[in-house]
C-alpha cells in the first residue's frame, strides 16, 4: 500500500509508473480521491483534538470549582462537558468512516514499477532479460510430453485426483513422490546453504495476514476460502512467512530477515482453461519453496540480484534450459515494483513454462503490514521485503521428465540422485 505523503510529494512519479501498467487519466483520479480524504481525516482529527483538550481543561475546572463550593459553577460545566463529549462522539465514528474511506482507496492503488520496468500491456511485451546461449534442446518428434510420460511409468495418477478432489489435484506415486520430494529436499537444502533460515509455518492464514502482503482485496476470488472460520489457503509461503513480522518494529543490526519454507500452495485459478491446463502446467494444488528477505531499504536492489542469481543456480544444477524475463507494467503483479520471472523450456511441448517469480516490493507490504526498523537517526522507517519462488515444482517435474527422456527411461539429473536413491526411470 503506497503512503500518502508519497502520493502527495511524488503524484507526477507515481502517474508515470501507473500508465506502465495500463492506467488511464480517468483512473488516476483516485489519487486526488485519495488526498481529499487524507485532508477530511486530518481536519477531523484535528477538531477532535480540540475538543478532547476542552474536555481536559473542563474536567480539572469541574474538580478545581467542587474544592472551592462552587457546586452550581461546576455542575454548569459538568453540562458542556456531556455536550461536549456527544460532539466528539459524532466525530469519532466520522472519523473512523474517513478512515475506512481512505484505506479502501488506498487499497485499490497498485504499487508503482521501478524505472526499470519496460512499458507494456500483456506478457507477449516482457522484456527478455536473459536468453539461452545456443538453440533450444531437440528431442524429436517422438518426445512424449510429461502427462504420458507419468503414466507410462506409474509416476502420476491425475484421473485418481479428479476421483478425491477434482481436476488440478494430481496424486503423486511412487518414483513420482520420491522425485517430487528430493526436490523440496534439495530446493531447501541449498536456501539453508545460501543462509535463509527454514520454517514451517501454517497452511492457512487469517484475514490481516492475506492483506497484509497484498492477497486481499486484490485476489479474493483467487484464494480458497474456509468461510465458517473465516481462513484462507496459502497461494504461496510468502504469506504466512512474510507475516513473522506484521506489526513489529526490528532493530537496524537484525536486518536482513531471511527466511526459506516449503508449503503446498492452493490456487483457485478461477478460468483456466485449454492446454495450458493440461497435466502439471497450471494446478489448483502444488508444492513449492520459497525465499523471503526484509532489508533495509538502501540493499534491495542488490539483495534482488542475489535472489536471481540463487534461483538461476538451482536450474543450472537441475540441468534445465531456461531464460529470465522483465515484467512489463502490463503483466507485473499488484504489490510488485519490479519482478522477474524464471522460465524452462518445455522440451517435448516445444514452449516455454513459469517456474520461478523473484520481486522487490520496496515498502507496499511493510505499510501495509506495519513491519518497520528503528535506524541509526532515531527514527522507524519501513523495511523492504522480497520473495521469489526457489522453485515451484509442477513444471519443474514436467521439465525434468519430458527433457531427460530417453529410449531406456528417463535421466535423473546428478545433483538429485542422493536424494532421490535411484538414477533412472524406467
Amino acid at each position: 500500500m503506497l503512503q500518502v505523503n508519497f502520493i502527495r510529494e511524488q503524484k507526477d512519479t507515481i502517474i508515470t509508473g501507473l500508465k506502465k501498467r495500463g492506467w488511464s487519466d480517468e483512473k488516476m483520479s483516485i489519487l486526488d480521491q485519495i488526498m481529499q480524504a487524507d485532508d477530511r481525516r486530518k481536519a477531523t482529527q484535528t477538531e477532535q483534538d480540540v475538543l478532547l483538550s476542552k474536555i481536559n481543561q473542563h474536567s480539572k475546572s469541574i474538580g478545581d470549582l467542587f474544592k472551592s463550593g462552587k457546586q452550581a459553577e461546576a455542575n454548569v460545566l459538568k453540562e458542556e462537558v456531556a455536550a461536549i463529549k456527544a460532539s466528539s462522539q459524532t466525530l469519532d465514528e466520522e472519523l473512523k468512516n474517513t478512515k475506512t474511506e481512505l484505506e479502501n482507496l488506498l487499497f485499490q492503488v497498485p504499487n508503482v514499477p521501478n524505472e526499470l520496468v519496460p512499458s507494456g500491456t500483456t506478457d507477449e511485451d516482457n522484456e527478455v532479460y536473459q536468453d539461452l546461449d545456443g538453440s533450444l534442446p531437440d528431442l524429436g518428434a517422438e518426445a512424449s510430453p510429461h502427462w504420458e510420460l507419468a503414466s507410462k511409468y506409474n509416476l502420476i495418477d491425475f484421473v485418481k485426483g479428479v476421483q478425491i478432489a477434482g481436476a488440478g489435484f494430481p496424486v503423486y506415486m511412487g518414483k513420482g513422490a520420491r522425485l517430487q520430494r528430493a526436490l523440496v529436499q534439495f530446493f531447501l537444502n541449498e536456501a539453508n546453504d545460501a543462509g535463509y533460515l527454514e520454517l514451517n509455518t501454517p497452511f492457512v492464514v487469517n484475514e490481516d495476514s492475506a492483506r497484509g502482503t497484498g492477497q486481499l482485496p486484490d485476489k479474493e476470488g483467487q484464494m480458497y476460502h474456509a468461510e465458517v472460520d473465516n481462513f484462507y489457503l496459502i497461494p504461496t509461503a510468502e504469506v504466512p512467512v512474510t507475516n513473522m513480522h506484521r506489526n513489529e518494529i526490528l532493530a537496524e543490526a537484525d536486518l536482513p530477515k531471511k527466511y526459506t519454507a516449503f508449503s503446498p500452495c492452493f490456487r483457485r485459478e478461477a478460468g483456466s482453461y485449454g492446454a495450458d491446463v493440461k497435466g502439471l502446467n497450471r494446478l489448483h494444488q502444488f508444492e513449492k519453496v520459497e525465499i523471503v528477505q526484509m532489508v533495509h531499504p538502501s540493499t534491495s536492489y542488490e539483495v534482488l540480484d542475489q535472489m536471481i542469481k540463487h534461483v538461476e543456480g538451482l536450474l543450472i544444477k537441475l540441468e534445465l534450459p531456461y531464460r529470465i524475463l522483465r515484467l512489463c507494467g502490463g503483466d507485473l503483479g499488484f504489490t510488485s515494483a519490479l519482478t522477474y520471472d524464471f522460465e524452462v523450456y518445455s522440451g517435448a511441448q516445444k514452449r516455454w513454462l513459469e517456474v520461478s517469480s523473484v520481486s522487490n516490493f520496496e515498502t507496499f507490504q511493510s505499510n501495509r503490514l506495519k513491519l518497520r526498523y528503528k535506524g541509526d537517526d532515531g527514527k522507524k522507517h519501513l523495511v523492504h521485503t522480497l520473495n521469489g519462488s526457489a522453485l515451484a515444482l509442477p513444471r519443474i517435474m514436467a521439465s525434468l521428465l519430458e527433457n531427460n527422456q530417453t529410449s531406456d527411461g528417463i535421466v535423473i539429473p546428478e545433483v538429485l540422485r542422493k536424494y532421490t536413491g535411484f538414477d533412472m526411470i524406467n
